[in-house]
């Protein structure tokens, strides 16, 4: 069945590795697949990767002969060595399909090579929610960007954070894991071209206003959770 996205409407999409696998190895895999997300958000034909693994390329222009072309905006992501998430307003008609497309064939594409391998990397067709409010919109932020602390402590979901572990939960995300939005949103430069951030700046009035309720939302996590429990990837 095919699946239509309404233009100027909020997604969630997400997918993981086949067999769960991992799909990041190292760090230039996580550099490759932020650049992709830069480079194949255009409805122009991705111009020879010969440059994308260095670092210092994330999100610069390749080309300066045609205009960018953005298929989607991309407010929000992060990601995972076995998954990723990302948080997408479609911008014209059948840009999120195209994007996806050209962004899950170009990864597997460039990851298959590296390692030798072929055949699927991802598990079937990303999945796809609509974002139907905007208290949806504030938990799934947080939600993502908060995906990293099962590394720091795999068990912190499972009671109330005591506000000692809440700073080290802040100090692991903005010390230890720069694969997601998190860092733009608190002021920190990281990978500021990859995403539209100034919706989401005002929507939570800055970079003060955003750290202030994503604090608020690792405390009350449960409370938090419950609002988008169709957007948490099992």
């Amino acid at each position: 069945m095919k699946r239509s996205f309404a233009t100027n409407k909020f997604y969630h999409l997400f997918n993981r590795g086949v067999d769960k696998r991992k799909i990041f190895l190292n760090k230039n895999d996580y550099i490759r697949f932020i650049h992709d997300i830069y480079e194949f958000n255009d409805s122009n034909p991705a111009v020879q990767f010969s440059r994308l693994t260095r670092e210092d390329n994330v999100g610069s222009p390749t080309s300066n002969i045609k205009p960018r072309e953005p298929l989607v905006n991309i407010h929000a992501f992060v990601m995972m060595s076995n998954h990723y998430h990302s948080l997408v307003e479609q911008l014209k008609e059948g840009g999120v399909t195209l994007f996806m497309r050209k962004l899950h064939t170009g990864y597997t594409n460039a990851f298959n090579l590296k390692q030798e391998r072929s055949g699927h990397l991802f598990q079937g067709s990303f999945k796809a929610v609509h974002v139907e409010d905007d208290v949806q919109l504030a938990h799934l932020v947080c939600y993502q960007h908060s995906n990293p602390l099962d590394i720091w402590k795999p068990s912190w979901k499972e009671k109330k954070l005591t506000a000692s572990e809440v700073k080290e939960a802040l100090k692991f995300l903005e010390t230890k894991y720069r694969w997601s939005s998190h860092l733009d949103y608190l002021g920190i430069k990281n990978f500021p071209s990859v995403i539209h951030k100034d919706f989401l700046s005002k929507f939570f009035g800055g970079a003060e206003g955003y750290k202030k309720f994503f604090i608020d939302w690792l405390r009350q996590y449960e409370k938090g959770v419950e609002d988008i429990r169709d957007f948490i990837l099992e």
